[in-house]
């Protein structure tokens, strides 16, 4: 297990790209509740990576689905994921208007819709899922799952310096950000495709 798993986590989840999210949705909110939101987002998205890392190949196996579909339905994923970010879209900012006003309302908004879908939606899940299948020791499990800790300590960072992230970075500097995590996500993508198409049809590998 090397650092693919976390780079393309990194990509996909993307925290920075989430801070305007987090700072409309925690506007009127006093500093006790901010830091509040910041800890269940947080460890919310861990709490997703883990469980896909840990019983996510269970899950398909209950729903009869091979790794190799998954492979090739994930990466698909992953690329209109990417085709999103290269368009500076958050990658999982699957919401719409009436979701957002809706979760607005919400007593938590840390979990939907800061944590699911935006942070970890199906692409996160999905490519947490492969990584899984690929880890064969309880070391590289575990890394995978510490991986998880990464990527929630990123998102803490990132909300927990939402505003001088963004007067720094402005629009633009977000945007920039954005796309090119879209473009590595999106070689990534066509990685675990072509993984799981060789899986599917052997003969393309001759």
């Amino acid at each position: 297990m090397d650092f693919k798993p976390l780079i393309t986590l990194l990509a996909i989840v993307n925290p920075l790209a989430i801070v305007p999210f987090f700072i409309h949705y925690t506007q009127g909110f006093s500093r006790k509740q901010r830091r509040r939101t910041v800890l269940i987002s947080s460890v919310s998205a861990f709490a997703v990576i883990a469980t896909c890392a840990l019983i996510g190949l269970q899950i398909l196996e209950f729903f009869g689905i091979s790794l190799a579909s998954f492979q090739v339905g994930g990466g698909m994923l992953l690329l209109t994921s990417a085709l999103a970010m290269l368009n500076a879209q958050p990658a999982e900012a699957k919401t719409n208007e009436m979701e957002v006003n809706d979760a607005s309302a919400r007593a938590s908004i840390a979990v939907v819709p800061l944590t699911i879908p935006l942070l970890t939606g199906p692409a996160t899940m999905s490519t947490v899922v492969i990584y899984a299948d690929q880890a064969k020791t309880f070391f590289q499990h575990a890394a995978l799952v510490g991986y998880g800790v990464v990527i929630a300590l990123a998102t803490a960072i990132c909300f927990t310096m939402a505003e001088p992230i963004a007067r720094f970075l402005g629009q633009t500097g977000i945007n920039v950000m954005t796309r090119l995590m879209g473009l590595i996500l999106a070689a990534l993508s066509v990685e675990v495709m072509a993984t799981g198409l060789v899986k599917l049809f052997p003969a393309l590998a001759g």
